[in-house]
């Protein structure tokens, strides 16, 4: 039985490899080797995970590539163990100072004065009790209360077995002042466990294990920042980089921080790459890039897109490095295994279909004519026009009937304009009804979304306001011509601009698409998107469009009254991305029955809104667009996405491992909605979710479109009551100016 058991296992492992394998085509790498890049987990999956963990060193083996090597930065402690930490400062990384609260020391490190707590001044039995905490304060904490021991070096290789160990060597220098020696223990160790790699920043003590270990050892010099100086020469890192050869004398290798390689400008836009690849290889090097990690901020050249970066240090057609060393495995292991050599020509229109959110919005100003030919460059299925009204009854391109999200119209002399209509929201805004066509063209800018600016993650501020506005009958006259499979119109407001304005909605959509020919083609299908079921309603009576009923409220399963409602109107439903996976304090819980539903009634679901940077993913997707992409189509099966990064999209549909069934490596399985936060102590887990309500008939119907205040064709004019409304924004004023003209009269 037991030989059974290994069989299957080595059979299962077996294929594994040979998917991995032929989704690599190793003989295309353009590393030192011809091989495929190495994937080097920082510490383990730390992105995750506390570094140096247990669950970071495991989970960095199952869910990533089976080759992938796990990296531990060694700290020695007084007794000579050498420890797997990410810090030499062990308060950073650790709850020591829970234990030694008088433990606080002041030491050199590298010449400059330092205050914490160090491995130096205790022995392994003292630091028994002393547990992992995350190191990055940005990244959840949520895990540190599953109090991860220490690992020594030994237990790296015992525990988890890994296809290949890395040690880094950061501080020999400052080891020996406490009569400690990091040669000799890296040279002891050696003997006891196979090590692949041994890095470091220092000259001298790369010098002094040459020779004295096993040759099949790596030794790789590590580059600082290129100011800073090389402890053992005097040198900068920078300087050292232009005589690779003298490297070439201690070191197999060198590992250095990505922008030596893809140089940013000030502003965070990628330079022209250097020379540095071709440099070290030409003399024999292999190069290992640091310093990826999903949850930091990208060159805004990469769209907050990690995997977009990868590919540009390994499948750039020019270059590839040797090895990525990474917080987060998984993506790397995605890049490698899945997305090079791609066939980018390949447009099939099948599913999951790519809908634009307003065209390609996470890179230019949302439907604006740069955005939306983003879209078609990066392959959209179908590109998107939410339709708002001027003033002068024009029909335009516009994500929100409010100009202060898309425009500049708050730095305008149109704010002054700016009312409150509880019948469209809460907020005060400036309507596109306020405005005419000319008003607006002549006089404001196209404004990008900026979804996550509590993050700091700002969107391709270069062209922040660039792009032109575009009318529908723009926006037709665009799309006719492109390779599209069809175009989706956004209807909302209609009853209130049809009773309040005298503006029909629907009718005139529909003349607009008469005009440009949409009616007697069949090039591209017309999708027509609202929440309100009474738009649908008469946009069925009146064409013969696909219908797209959008529920705007998070639901986790559908009435049978309401499907039946919507199957009278609709052939498909968007629904958000937390009706399809609930999520509590950023991690998935389950998921919910929606989309079976939906499409066991025969709708076709899309979900809404995908975007690339990582705030908007849960911790399930690992900070990885490209992953929660995979969940909702892998996983819930979606019939499609809505997205704000197409290109995004396109590439992981083309992906080399998309039909590859049971051969599928292990990590492009998508994620189980709910295992992760499972494997956190009860003490830290989020609170259970409140019950998801499902979708009810009475939140589908709605009342019919009540007719045209007037059938004319005049513009559409403010009407009574959003003047009252304007009104009212000024009588804070008004009150104003009466007190303080009483109270002159009194004086």
């Amino acid at each position: 039985m037991r030989s059974g058991r290994a069989c299957s296992v080595l059979v299962s492992l077996l294929l594994l490899w040979l998917g991995v394998a032929a989704a690599q085509k190793a003989s295309s790498w353009k590393t030192l080797s011809g091989k495929a890049p190495a994937i080097v987990a920082k510490g383990g999956f730390s992105g995750l995970f506390p570094d140096s963990s247990e669950y970071a060193y495991q989970f960095a083996l199952v869910a990533s590539s089976p080759d992938t090597i796990l990296y531990c930065d060694v700290r020695l402690t007084k007794d000579e163990i050498g420890i797997c930490l990410p810090d030499i400062k062990m308060d950073n990384c650790t709850n020591i100072p829970d234990f030694y609260a008088q433990g606080q020391k002041s030491y050199l490190v590298n010449g400059v004065p330092t205050s914490g707590w160090f491995s130096v001044d205790y022995n392994g039995t003292e630091l028994g009790q002393v547990t992992l905490m995350q190191s990055i304060s940005s990244r959840t904490p949520r895990f540190d209360s599953n109090f991860f021991p220490l690992l020594a070096v030994e237990d790296v290789q015992s525990k988890f077995k890994p296809p290949g160990i890395w040690l880094n060597v950061q501080h020999d220098s400052f080891y020996s002042q406490f009569n400690l020696s990091m040669r000799n223990y890296i040279i002891s160790v050696s003997k006891r466990v196979v090590v692949n790699y041994v890095s470091s920043p220092e000259v001298s003590f790369l010098a002094k294990i040459l020779g004295r270990i096993s040759n099949k050892t790596k030794l790789v010099f590590r580059f600082l920042d290129e100011s800073t100086l090389e402890p053992s020469t005097n040198q900068t890192y920078g300087s050292m980089l232009k005589n690779l050869t003298f490297v070439k004398t201690f070191a197999s290798g060198i590992l250095v921080p990505k922008s030596y390689i893809w140089p940013n400008s000030l502003d965070n836009y990628l330079q022209p790459y250097t020379s540095v690849v071709d440099d070290a290889h030409k003399v024999g090097l292999e190069i290992y890039a640091a310093d990826f990690a999903n949850d930091f901020l990208l060159s805004y050249n990469h769209s907050y897109d990690p995997l977009a970066e990868y590919l540009s240090f390994i499948d750039n057609d020019v270059f590839s490095v040797d090895g990525v060393l990474t917080d987060f495995p998984v993506t790397a292991s995605e890049a490698i295994g899945c997305f090079t050599n791609l066939n980018k020509s390949n447009n099939d229109h099948g599913k999951p279909l790519i809908i634009s959110h307003n065209g390609a919005s996470g890179d230019y100003p949302g439907c604006t004519d740069l955005a939306y030919q983003k879209a078609v460059d990066d392959s959209a299925d179908v590109i998107d026009c939410p339709v708002q009204v001027t003033r002068d009854g024009i029909p335009i391109c516009m994500s929100s009937i409010d100009l202060m999200t898309d425009t500049t119209v708050a730095r305008s002399q149109f704010i002054s304009q700016t009312s409150t209509i509880k019948d469209i929201q809460i907020a005060p805004g400036v309507f596109s009804f306020n405005l005419t066509w000319d008003d607006i063209v002549k006089n404001l800018k196209p404004k990008i979304s900026t979804p996550w600016t509590n993050f700091a993650l700002d969107r391709n501020p270069r062209y922040r306001n660039a792009g032109k506005f575009m009318r529908l009958s723009d926006f037709l006259d665009f799309t006719k011509d492109k390779d599209l499979s069809g175009i989706m119109i956004t209807v909302e407001h209609a009853a209130f601009m049809a009773g309040e304005l005298g503006f029909d909605m629907v009718d005139n959509v529909i003349k607009a698409l008469d005009d440009a020919g949409y009616h007697d083609q069949t090039a591209q299908k017309v999708m027509i998107q609202s929440t309100d079921s009474s738009v649908l309603e008469k946009f069925k009576e009146q064409t013969k469009y696909d219908l797209v009923y959008m529920i705007n409220k998070e639901v986790g399963d559908a009435a049978p009254s309401s499907l039946a409602d919507i199957k009278k109107f609709a052939s498909a439903v968007s629904v958000d991305t937390s009706s399809v996976f609930p999520e509590s304090h950023y991690f998935t819980v389950y998921e919910t029955n929606l989309v079976q539903t939906l499409q066991t009634a025969g709708l076709s679901v899309y979900v809404y809104t995908l975007m690339n940077e990582f705030p908007s993913q849960p911790y399930d997707f690992f900070s990885d667009a490209t992953a929660q992409i995979n969940a909702y189509v892998k996983g819930a099966l979606v019939d499609g996405l809505i997205t704000d990064f197409p290109a995004t999209a396109r590439r992981y549909k083309v992906n080399n491992c998309m039909n590859m069934g049971n051969s599928t490596p292990n990590f492009m399985a998508p994620a189980h909605p709910g295992d992760l936060i499972q494997i956190i102590s009860k003490s830290a887990q989020p609170p259970a979710l409140a019950p998801i309500p499902p979708l009810t008939e009475s939140d589908v119907a709605q009342p019919p479109l009540p007719p045209a205040r007037s059938n004319s064709s005049t513009a559409p004019t403010q009407s009574p009551a959003s003047r009252t409304h304007a009104c009212a924004a000024h009588i804070p004023v008004l009150v104003t100016l009466a007190m303080l003209c009483a109270w002159r009269s009194l004086v």
